[in-house]
């Protein structure tokens, strides 16, 4: 069975040496993910994935990752975020007691 965790990034952090950190908001927890091109270091994440989630850092695109049985990354899905903000102030722009005026 795959395993999915749905969120942002919302921090990516990159080295001189090629590794790349990134915090992922997710379920209302935080959690590193790093990629490392050192083989001594701990490198949780392909490297093709992580610049990817980098790439989405301040916009309004979510993820979806997916693990294998191992726990490692096996694919990402992207999406456009829906905004609970900007749905709530949408439902306020329409005022219940307004009546158009008849022609």
């Amino acid at each position: 069975m795959t395993d999915s965790i749905f969120g942002q990034v919302i921090a990516v952090r990159k080295f001189t040496n090629g590794d790349i950190e990134l915090d992922f908001y997710h379920d209302d927890l935080v959690t590193e993910y790093r990629y490392s091109s050192d083989t001594s270091r701990l490198g949780n994440f392909p490297k093709e994935l992580a610049e990817t989630l980098a790439s989405t850092l301040s916009t309004d695109i979510c993820i979806e990752i997916f693990f294998g049985d191992d726990g490692t990354p096996t694919h990402i899905e992207l999406e456009e975020c829906d905004d609970e903000e900007e749905d709530e102030s949408d439902d306020e722009e329409f005022d219940e007691d307004f009546v158009p005026e008849e022609s």
